[in-house]
């Protein structure tokens, strides 16, 4: 009941049991904010999200020792994002027909051969083929894109937490396959060839986590839910394992989807009917969903790739002693940016999705306006706007998939989750064709009006 008089509101001793200090008021906050989570689950989203992206992060990391300076470096993005957005592309309407588990199997074999393939085959000084070692990073690039859409889709079975733990995971990708892949060549001293084999016994953590840490209970269950055949883990349902009351749920809720348009007993088999309708999905999806994240993702990715390559500034400004130091410094505090945003769906919640992609789109006029006419003061206030960048890409990014949970009907939402994915990958392919044009044309511009830095070391 609220207060009624002025000595109420005020009270001059804490309530009994009332939290006494601002930290255990947040510390019952945070665990209002998660109960009900279910730390299993918790834990196997945060290591899909992260284990996924993160080859992609030490691939890009890697991209100056795997190919050389004679090769532009958005060839390595280009391998290691078209085949991903293939992937995205055309998987979402076949791909239900095959089993979660067997999916697992089949990413970490293509992300484990796809490493090997890049370690080792020999450098470019000892004539190693760079055909090979792109190859081998296709192959990775097709697990990390039909990863992404199967996990996203798994997300719907266990709830909002498993998508905020994947959005943060991924985040988190940015940040430990960049580091580490700079800890492991410069502090510890290996070589490339160590740590690429070395990282190709990451993927294994996915087969650990869904078959020894993931609850199988809602993989169980689900086949008996109307259109959802598509999990594929289905023929052998244990049913005594399954409570009356799961029972009864599942069954009311099939009451309702049995009446769809789109769904019926086939919906979890191949077929031009089920075909028609998930393209006709597509369309509901493209302007509440996928463009603003295509939109968010060419903006940002274009910035990391064509501008902030020449956002150089006089040494004597700056921190760095060298103008190659600026370039990792943007990433880093760019992914810093990207994981915090990822990681705040528990906390922070937007439903305008193009309001922050709209925002992204003005930081990359902004950026390219101070690389042409170099009006911003100093490189700190740079950093600000790099750190702004990253924030507003991964807000964007989890917000949209938690949109698609909470205004997609449930008989929809499987297919949803994973279409969407091919718009991320999507504005990176465009991003890296535009960002090759542009790093070449702003530095022409800089050189031509007197200044040279981005031609230095």
């Amino acid at each position: 009941m609220p207060p009624t008089s002025d000595t109420e509101e005020a009270p001059m001793l804490p309530l009994p049991g009332a939290p006494s200090s601002s930290w255990a008021r947040f510390r019952e906050r945070f665990k209002a904010i998660f109960s009900g989570a279910d730390p299993r689950v918790c834990i196997t989203f945060w290591l899909f999200g992260l284990i996924n992206n993160v080859l992609y992060v030490i691939i890009l990391s890697a991209a100056l020792d795997l190919v050389g300076p004679g090769v532009p470096k958005g060839v390595v993005l280009l391998a290691d994002v078209i085949p991903s957005f293939g992937t995205k592309l055309i998987a979402p309407y076949f791909i239900h027909v095959v089993p979660y588990s067997t999916r697992i199997m089949i990413f970490v074999g293509l992300s484990a051969i796809g490493m090997l393939l890049v370690a080792l085959t020999p450098d470019y000084t000892d004539g190693g083929s760079i055909s090979t070692k792109l190859a081998g990073i296709v192959l990775a690039s097709l697990s990390s894109g039909g990863g992404e859409l199967s996990f996203l889709g798994l997300t719907h079975f266990y709830g909002h937490f498993s998508l905020a733990s994947w959005g943060s995971g991924t985040g988190a990708a940015g940040l430990v396959g960049a580091g580490t892949y700079a800890l492991a060549t410069t502090s510890l001293g290996l070589s490339v060839k160590s740590t690429l084999l070395a990282s190709a016994c990451l993927p294994a953590v996915m087969l650990v986590s869904f078959f020894m840490i993931l609850p199988q209970g809602p993989l169980r269950i689900a086949p008996l839910r109307a259109g959802y055949q598509a999990v594929g883990e289905g023929d052998g349902v244990d049913e005594e394992r399954i409570g009356d009351d799961d029972r009864n749920a599942i069954l009311n809720e099939r009451e309702g989807l049995l009446g769809s348009s789109i769904h019926s007993a086939d919906s979890g088999k191949l077929g031009w009917q089920n075909i028609k309708a998930n393209l006709q999905r597509v369309k509901g999806l493209f302007f509440p969903f996928m463009l603003p994240l295509l939109l968010v993702y060419v903006a940002e990715y274009t910035i990391n790739q064509g501008v902030s390559p020449t956002l150089l500034f006089p040494l004597k400004e700056s921190p760095f002693s060298r103008f190659r130091a600026f370039y990792p410094a943007y990433n880093a505090i760019y992914q810093v940016g990207v994981f915090i945003s990822r990681s705040s769906t528990p906390f922070f919640r937007i439903h305008n999705l193009y309001f922050p992609s709209i925002l992204q789109v003005v930081n990359l006029v902004l950026l390219t306006l101070h690389a042409l006419f170099d009006f911003i003061p100093s490189v700190y206030l740079v950093f600000m706007i790099i750190f702004w960048e990253g924030l507003l890409g991964g807000l964007v990014y989890v917000n949209t998939f938690a949109e698609i949970g909470d205004r997609v009907p449930p008989e929809d939402r499987e297919f949803s989750l994973g279409a969407t994915t091919v718009s991320d990958s999507g504005g990176i392919c465009i991003a890296g064709f535009i960002g090759m044009a542009f790093e070449v044309w702003l530095c022409d511009w800089q050189v031509a009006h007197g200044r040279d830095y981005c031609q230095r070391t």
